[in-house]
């Protein structure tokens, strides 16, 4: 089963838990053309519906989503980001998650507040990564040599999400490994015509 069949192409849409459709993917790439559509939650809104008193209350949460979250997913198929069979298009969102009051104690950090659904409220930006070009596209220019924690400062994020994103590149063989600079390992760009 896919989601969309367009043409010759065949999209699969995937919030999370790319290790469960690891081996759909990696089957069907080797005869199609197979585009895996991510959403990112770039924006998120909280709703929670009116209570006894009348009162829906709405608040923007302080959680943003970054582009690089993909990694988080991205390491349960990294062997894909080389096939060129595949592509994987992001798209920046922006959703309402709603919450139900019950009146009972659930989960200590919801208290008596149920999750009841996600709405889509706006695509802010959308990304497409197919060639080395793109996914190289997360190592800047200005890094010679790094590590993950180079890359952790440059990307400005933390130093788990670059392992991740460094575990993915390498093991498409975009970066290598070339050394050690104390304890951590030392890449660089396997080849930086793949950025041109």
């Amino acid at each position: 089963m896919i989601d969309i069949v367009r043409d010759d192409l065949l999209i699969e849409i995937q919030t999370r838990n790319f290790a469960a459709i690891n081996s759909k993917l990696c089957k069907l790439a080797r005869s199609y053309e197979v585009r895996l559509v991510y959403p990112v939650v770039q924006e998120k809104w909280i709703v929670r519906s009116a209570t006894d008193d009348g009162i829906a209350v709405r608040r923007k949460s302080p959680k943003r989503g970054r582009l690089e979250d993909l990694f988080w997913e991205l390491v349960s198929i990294p062997q894909l980001l080389s096939n060129p069979n595949f592509s994987l298009e992001v798209l920046m969102i922006r959703e309402e998650e709603v919450r139900r009051y019950n009146g009972r104690r659930k989960k200590w950090r919801r208290r008596e507040w149920v999750l009841e659904g996600r709405r889509l409220v706006d695509v802010l930006d959308q990304r497409l990564f197919g060639k080395s070009a793109d996914w190289l596209a997360f190592v800047p220019d200005g890094l010679q040599s790094f590590t993950t924690k180079d890359l952790a400062v440059v990307v400005e994020t933390n130093r788990e999400l670059a392992q991740k994103m460094a575990y993915c590149l390498r093991h498409t063989r975009m970066i290598e490994l070339i050394g050690r600079q104390g304890r951590a390992n030392l890449y660089r760009v396997a080849n930086r015509q793949l950025k041109s």
